[in-house]
This record gives C-alpha cells, structure tokens and sequence, in this order.
C-alpha cells in the first residue's frame, strides 16, 4: 500500500488536532498545590435558618394598623436590591394591606442584620421581603411584612417562606444556593 506524503501529513495533522481536543490528554501534568482551590460552597438554607410558621394574608376588610418588623419608610425607602439584581419595592406594613408573615429561627453561630424572604407558592416566587434588625442566634422572631397586592392570588398551593440573602453582622454574606425561578411580574407593581 502507498500513501502519498500529502495524505500522511494530512493524517497526523488531525490525529494531533483531535488529540488536543481531549481535555487534559495533552496538557502537561502540574502539582497540585499549583491547582487554584474551589470556592468554597454556600450551605443550605436549612442550615442557617429554620421557618417555623409562613402565610400570607390579603387583609382588605380588617381595622387598625401598627410596625411589625420592617418598615421601608422608616428605613429610607420601599426599594432594595434582591438577590437576582433588581430593585424590589417593599410597601410599608399596616394590618389593613396585604401581609406575609414569618415565624423565624436563626440557627446560624453568627448574629444575623438583614435577612431577605421569598414567599413561593406553587413553586412560583409570588413576593420578597427584607427584615433588618439584630437577630441572634436561637431567637425566635415573628414578624409581618408588607407585600404587593399583586401577589394575590397565590392559588391553591400552601405558601413556603425561604430565606433568600443574608447579611451577617461580621460583614459576610449569604445567597441561597437554591434560589426559586425568578420571577419578573413581581416587579411591575409596585
């Protein structure tokens, strides 16, 4: 059998190009510590706080009003950035507005200052909140948050509280590794 150089050529050109194609088959080997280390993993939310309580409440016919947890209007504003980058309005808390309320727990060693909730139902992130305080570890705390009334309805499934960011009081922060979809009609009425 006679191969021509130029087919011999050709051969070899690709067997090295195909060769190189293949991750690591021609890299040359390295000593591990010149290896740059992995970030370390984020650990669940399970981890850091414990919901005992979520519901929310569209609260049209009821009296009365006063400040449970956080209030944007006292704090400089009803917008805040979310963990996905967008700016979140939050409306001002009265018991006569539409309310999710949360039964928390900070079971984190460290002392938490600002925690952002989602409300999801039906595996759909129906409304945000953010509770900013002092929150040390094993405290339980219970408080009420205004939502959009947009959030409504929620539709038949049972609503589910998840911690969304955390900022520590050491300046550290948390983002749930496991955000829900995002969901872009939360954020067009405000």
């Amino acid at each position: 059998m006679h191969i021509s150089r130029v087919l011999a050529f050709s051969f070899v050109t690709a067997s090295l190009l195909c060769l190189a194609a293949v991750p690591g088959a021609a890299a040359p080997a390295t000593a591990p510590s010149a290896m740059p280390a992995a970030a370390p993993a984020a650990p669940p939310a399970s981890s850091l706080i414990h919901v005992s309580a979520c519901s929310a409440a569209l609260n049209v016919s009821q009296s009365g009003g006063g400040y449970v947890g956080y209030a944007p209007g006292f704090y400089g504003g009803g917008r805040w950035g979310d963990p996905w980058g967008a700016s979140y309005y939050q409306p001002a808390y009265t018991s006569t507005s539409p309310q999710m309320a949360v039964d928390w727990m900070n079971i984190s060693p460290k002392v938490m200052k600002e925690v952002q909730f989602g409300l999801i139902a039906n595996g759909i992130l129906k409304a945000e909140a953010k509770d900013v305080g002092t929150f040390s570890p094993n405290a339980e705390i219970k408080h009420k948050y205004g939502i959009p009334a947009s959030t409504f309805p929620i539709g038949t499934g049972l609503p589910r509280c998840v911690p969304l960011h955390i900022l520590f009081a050491d300046g550290t922060k948390w983002r749930n590794p496991q955000l829900p979809p995002k969901n872009t009609h939360i954020y067009m009425n405000p």
